[in-house]
């Protein structure tokens, strides 16, 4: 494509390696909105990647939302972590203890995807009609939707969490489904676009 070498090939691969890199790789940053894992230095081999990567990636938008506790709408939504969001159903009356829930959830789900709790949203129905194995004892539906972060590891911290918070409710461990689905970040809408931009 260009002389081997020269300045503008090497700025064409090293933006082609960021950009496969953040099409492909999961974001793994920590809810305090540390850099994520697949731009570690580990990861850039030259000081002209590390150089490159620091000033352009979307860690440092990661970052200011995350300690800001908001998303930010002045940037394109590409370059954001995305949306993880939890939808469950369960035929038990979590009374006045449901936001205490939701909000446990939604750590839970920072905690074990990595992503800033900022993004991540919550919705749980109870007291609905709901059967799990022919039986309406106690029992949860759920589906978890995340562009990227969607793992055994990360899938086993949120349904382990999500299990436990709702066991002191009588909703075992074995009366729950939660599925779990890595969205294409064009699939996913937010603020008037999707995340592809």
């Amino acid at each position: 494509m260009f002389p081997r070498g020269s300045a503008v090939s090497t700025a064409a691969v090293l933006l082609l390696l960021v950009i496969a890199t953040l099409a492909f790789a999961p974001l793994t940053a920590s809810a305090a909105g540390a850099s994520p894992a697949f731009l570690s230095d580990a990861n850039l081999t030259t000081e002209s990647q590390r150089a490159f990567v620091a000033s352009s990636s979307p860690s440092s938008i990661m970052s200011a939302s995350a300690s800001a506790g908001t998303i930010p709408t002045n940037v394109c939504p590409s370059t954001l972590p995305g949306d993880p969001s939890l939808i469950l159903t369960t035929n038990v009356d979590l009374g006045d203890k449901k936001l205490d829930i939701m909000k446990a959830i939604s750590k839970a789900i920072s905690s074990n995807t990595g992503k800033p709790e900022a993004y991540i949203g919550v919705s749980i129905t109870d007291k609905a009609s709901v059967l799990f194995g022919g039986s309406d004892a106690p029992c949860a539906l759920g589906n978890m939707y995340s562009i990227g972060a969607i793992a055994q590891e990360s899938n086993g911290g949120i349904h382990r969490d999500v299990s436990d918070l709702l066991e002191n409710h009588g909703v075992t461990a074995d009366r729950m489904y939660i599925n779990y689905f890595d969205m294409e970040r064009a699939n996913v809408g937010w603020n008037g676009r999707t995340f592809a931009g």
